[in-house]
């Protein structure tokens, strides 16, 4: 076996494995984030306590996953009780309280608004890939719609505008907002998941053909 042979086999037995264990790594960290958020709690809840069922939270400490188990199970509840009146009632009373402290109401409304445009059922942050030419004319990337300009912006904009999020490379997570012509985008038929992958990947792996077909 050559030496090229083996950094070939080396490296193809590392572009399958490598994926595996990243996606392992950052499971193990969610679960021991969640866990040790879990355990801080049990311990607070404990010190004021009776002994015989602060004993009885301590093997609670434990058990590996169910920090992971009781935050799913806390935000399956928590959905389904704001799903009816008398649950976004009490959201309503919620956020109102919130919305009335000082510094913190600032924090909350700014991550409440966002958090609502991007996970919303009805809204249109993220449902649409497109192609814009950024950071000059002639160049190409990918970028996504998170809605349409609003407010005092709109009223300065004649045109048909729509607003952007271009994601960087390779972490979509830091990007730049832009607000572009309608005109001047073009809409793909890709899904969301599928552009950004290719944006994460560097542009090496395209949506297939099928999915472009679509």
């Amino acid at each position: 076996m050559t030496t090229a042979h083996l950094k070939k086999y080396l490296l193809t037995g590392l572009l399958v494995w490598l994926p595996l264990a990243i996606t392992i790594w950052v499971l193990l960290w969610l679960v021991g984030l969640l866990d040790g958020i879990f355990v801080a709690m049990l311990s607070g809840v404990q010190a004021v306590m009776p002994d015989a069922l602060a004993n009885l939270l301590e093997q609670f400490k434990h058990i590996p996953g169910l920090g992971v188990v009781l935050v799913f199970a806390g935000l399956l509840v928590t959905g389904s009780l704001v799903s009816n009146v008398a649950g976004r009632w009490w959201l309503a009373q919620w956020d109102r309280l919130f919305t009335h402290i000082p510094v913190f109401r600032t924090i909350y409304n700014s991550v409440k608004k966002v958090s609502d445009t991007l996970f919303s059922s009805n809204g249109n942050a993220f449902r649409t890939a497109l192609l814009v030419q950024y950071p000059r004319a002639g160049a190409w990337t990918i970028a996504f719609q998170t809605g349409t300009p609003a407010g005092e912006v709109a009223t300065h904009l004649a045109d048909d505008y729509i607003s952007v999020y271009v994601p960087t490379t390779p972490n979509p997570t830091s990007g730049f907002f832009l607000l572009l012509p309608r005109r001047d985008v073009i809409e793909l038929k890709m899904s969301v998941d599928e552009a950004l992958t290719y944006v994460i990947s560097m542009g090496s792996v395209a949506p297939s053909a099928g999915a472009i077909a679509r």
